[in-house]
């Protein structure tokens, strides 16, 4: 009799629907997507390739899936460390910290690479995930300026000034590993940029 390689069939389409996508990373990581195939991630996966198109019905599909699986578990992630700070200044940092850390280890292609590659109704489907940083953002520059650790500003104007210095930092990277001290200096260059103040320990300061 075959082996069974999970309890129930739902759990066996999980483990084989992880093992695509885990190898549909794993290529993007290696090879990049230009020229990638199906059978390439069938072959990876160690399942037939007639398999993988069950689950995924050509490239730009299961492109779509692993990008919003891995976009999914950084929000999640990203969620749970902003929890653990209370000063807006300091969330700032993280979110700036972790935003940066996830371009550089992401296998993902940046975002016009994606848009030339995807139709518009697959491209528009990532917009959730950036709908939610969006969000987070938000969330902690009213936060610092209701707390007054930041000038009143426009902040729709700097969540897009934010997100555009960290793609643009995230751009000239040439390693797949965070450089600190570059992070570092990201981080002082936003926080400063969206008026936050300091005392002679590093701490944040409010501004009155």
């Amino acid at each position: 009799m075959p082996r069974i390689a999970a309890p129930t069939n739902a759990a066996q389409r999980e483990q084989t629907q992880r093992k695509i996508l885990n190898a549909f990373g794993e290529l993007l990581f290696t090879h990049g997507l230009p020229g990638l195939t199906m059978t390439d991630v069938a072959r990876t996966a160690g399942v037939g390739r007639t398999a993988v198109y069950n689950y995924f019905a050509d490239l730009e599909q299961l492109l779509v899936a692993y990008a919003l699986d891995e976009t999914g578990k950084f929000v999640t992630d990203l969620k749970s460390s902003l929890q653990d700070l209370e000063n807006p200044v300091d969330r700032l940092a993280l979110y700036v910290r972790a935003q940066l850390e996830d371009l550089t280890r992401r296998h993902l292609p940046p975002g016009p690479a994606m848009r030339s590659v995807l139709s518009s109704e697959s491209f528009s489907k990532l917009g959730v995930h950036v709908g939610e940083l969006n969000t987070i953002l938000i969330g902690i520059l009213r936060d610092g300026m209701e707390q007054k650790f930041l000038p009143e500003a426009e902040i729709e104007g700097l969540v897009q000034l934010i997100h555009g210095s960290l793609t643009a930092s995230a751009s000239r990277r040439n390693s797949d590993t965070p450089d600190e001290d570059r992070i570092a200096a990201a981080v002082r260059f936003i926080q400063a940029g969206v008026g936050a103040a300091f005392d002679s320990d590093g701490h944040p300061i409010t501004l009155d």
